[in-house]
């Protein structure tokens, strides 16, 4: 019988894992914890959500809604779980991070193919992963410093990284709301999130204090890179005085109960579990420190004596230059039977990261079977265009991406803006549809 081992058992990990025990095959996954963590990583389960609890927006007209109904599709356990555990967002996907992991780690640990081993690899050499058929290695973008240095040096290649941040969590209990209020843009009747509305002279004093406010440094030999799509609060204040208030923080669709008038400025804050107790402040990842972070968020109205149940902080994310080193099953060129999975490819994002995963369990798990191979989503698809990106050289340097409209090929002929994001989806709901019928996969 077939038998892989995986390291790590974050979401690439437990996906990838879940799939190769639902084709036969035998699995052994070892997660570090709770002997060891990683700077970013608090509690003991598998899966845990280090960073935000949303999994974004749903529906076809977004490329990581397109990946859920894709995943979903393919019997994803993290798509499983996030829709057994789910809390209210609007139009977003949300969790509560304690049951998601708890429901994910107790489907990992009772199945009859999959061994859990809670112990740290810090090889590729290391005994404990030979006599396999075949290896993954889906430590995460916070790989420990001995597993990152293990495998810099069998891709004979200069080590890549970007910064990434967690927003702070505050307790319920703690907020004002004579200050702020419950609604969601254009619905003030929803009650998925909490607002707390700012004034002018509060917004421009809050900008003023994030830019003076003391920050975490890189370490010496570190060169700070941001991901794009998750700067920094205090980032993107650099960038101008008026960029939140048209970013994060912008006001359009709110009106402020106590005056009638819509708001300067406008701070978000998402449920964090079911009973809404604990709320995110939504585009808030910072590198502030933490004293800094209380002094200053403290200045947000409503969250004057907030309680932070989790501050926020600053993670190196590890990964490889995945055009360069892994060939088209994510099988590394240099070490064949070694393969990588999740955000340490490339890929950046919870739902992206296990979806890597569960894509390299189901052609894994074909081709340790004995079964045809399985062939490639196509580009148009969301996954197929997410695996692309992560085969595609670019022009200039290789970065992380989450899945976007932008990694598939252009729609034929003119089509509106306003149509755009509906034909895209339409495109890919149909080539995926041709696709699981033509690769004899089952529905779920």
């Amino acid at each position: 019988m077939a038998n892989v081992v995986i390291v790590g058992g974050g979401l690439a990990g437990c996906d990838c894992a879940w799939q190769l025990a639902r084709a036969g095959v035998e699995v052994t996954l070892y997660e570090m914890k709770p002997e060891k963590r990683s700077e970013a990583h608090t509690e003991d389960g598998l899966a845990e959500l280090v960073c935000s609890n949303s999994f974004r927006a749903t529906g076809p007209a977004a490329a990581i809604g397109l990946l859920k109904e894709e995943m979903e599709a393919l019997g994803s356990l993290i798509m499983e779980a996030a829709f057994a555990t789910r809390v209210p967002a609007g139009g977003a996907l949300a969790v509560d991070r304690a049951l998601f992991s708890e429901y994910i780690t107790g489907k990992i640990e009772d199945h009859d193919k999959i061994t859990v081993v809670h112990e740290e690899i810090t090889s590729l050499d290391g005994e404990a992963l030979k006599g396999f058929d075949a290896v993954v290695i889906a430590a995460g973008p916070l790989a420990s410093a001995e597993l990152t240095e293990s495998l810099m040096a069998t891709v004979g290649d200069a080590r890549l990284y970007f910064y990434d941040a967690i927003a702070p969590i505050v307790s319920r209990d703690s907020i004002d709301f004579d200050k702020a209020f419950w609604g969601s843009r254009w619905k003030p009747e929803d009650d998925d999130y909490l607002n707390c509305p700012m004034s002018e002279e509060e917004y421009k004093a809050f900008v003023t204090a994030l830019l003076e406010g003391e920050k975490v440094k890189p370490r010496d030999f570190e060169k700070e890179v941001h991901f794009e799509a998750c700067l920094p609060v205090e980032a993107m204040a650099e960038r101008g005085e008026m960029t939140l208030a048209f970013g994060p923080l912008k006001p359009v669709g709110f009106v402020d109960p106590r005056t009638g008038e819509r708001p300067f400025a406008i701070v978000q804050l998402r449920t964090e579990n079911a009973d809404k107790t604990a709320f995110n402040l939504v585009g808030f990842q910072t590198k502030l420190k933490y004293p800094e972070q209380k002094r200053i968020f403290r200045m947000i109205p409503g969250l004057e004596n907030a309680e932070f149940l989790r501050l926020g902080s600053i993670h190196r994310n590890t990964y490889v230059n995945a055009p360069e080193v892994l060939d088209d099953t994510l099988q590394l060129k240099a070490r064949p039977g070694v393969y990588l999975a999740g955000q340490i490819t490339g890929v950046e994002g919870y739902l992206e990261s296990a979806a890597c995963g569960l894509w390299l369990g189901l052609s894994l798990g074909r081709k340790l079977t004995g079964l045809e191979r399985l062939p490639e989503p196509p580009v148009e698809t969301a996954l197929g265009a997410l695996m692309g990106h992560l085969r595609t050289k670019p022009d200039k340097r290789f970065q992380p991406s989450n899945v976007n409209f932008g990694l598939m090929p252009g729609l034929e002929g003119r089509i509106k803006k306003k149509f755009r994001k509906e034909m895209y989806g339409k495109r890919a709901q149909e080539a995926f549809a041709a696709w699981i019928e033509a690769a004899s996969l089952p529905k779920e």
